[in-house]
């Protein structure tokens, strides 16, 4: 059986409200997928970019270096080519140059044929009385659940 792996942004939800989401494939150089395979990866501090060419990178994205891999100059943080149709690539940059939004990364997983895939989410900033809205919403329904709980012992 094959062990799934899935590398979730979790600070995604709280710091940013995501509007679209999309999967991309990356292009990968060496052992990389091994590391990622070992989920020896992380995308918490990640974030994507438009370079001159329009072609969509993501930077920032941490992939440790693989225990038996023979290559010892390994960039842990080098920025990799995200893999979308022209039509997506078209959509989103014309959505980043209006609208100021960003892109960010939210869950590495690997799909059914073997390949590393990303899900990236087009993202608005939220700003910090939305952030604690969040915050006593989550210890209202905690509170609520305990009340719950001893009530139906």
């Amino acid at each position: 059986m094959k062990k799934q792996i899935n590398i979730i942004n979790r600070k995604a939800k709280f710091q940013y409200e995501l509007i679209e989401f999309y999967n991309a494939g990356i292009v990968l150089s060496g052992s990389e997928i091994k590391s990622i395979r070992n989920n020896k990866a992380s995308i918490s501090e990640s974030f994507c970019k438009f370079n001159m060419d329009n072609e969509l990178f993501i930077l920032n994205m941490t992939i440790e270096r693989y225990n038996y891999d023979k290559q010892i100059d390994h960039n842990r943080k080098e920025s990799r080519k995200l893999l979308l149709n022209k039509k997506e690539l078209k959509k989103l940059h014309k959505d980043l140059i209006n609208t100021g939004l960003t892109i960010i990364p939210t869950k590495l997983y690997i799909n059914n044929k073997g390949f590393a895939k990303i899900q990236i989410a087009l993202a608005k900033g939220k700003k910090l009385y939305d952030k604690r809205e969040n915050i006593k919403d989550r210890d209202n329904k905690r509170n609520l659940d305990r009340i719950k709980k001893n009530y139906n012992k």
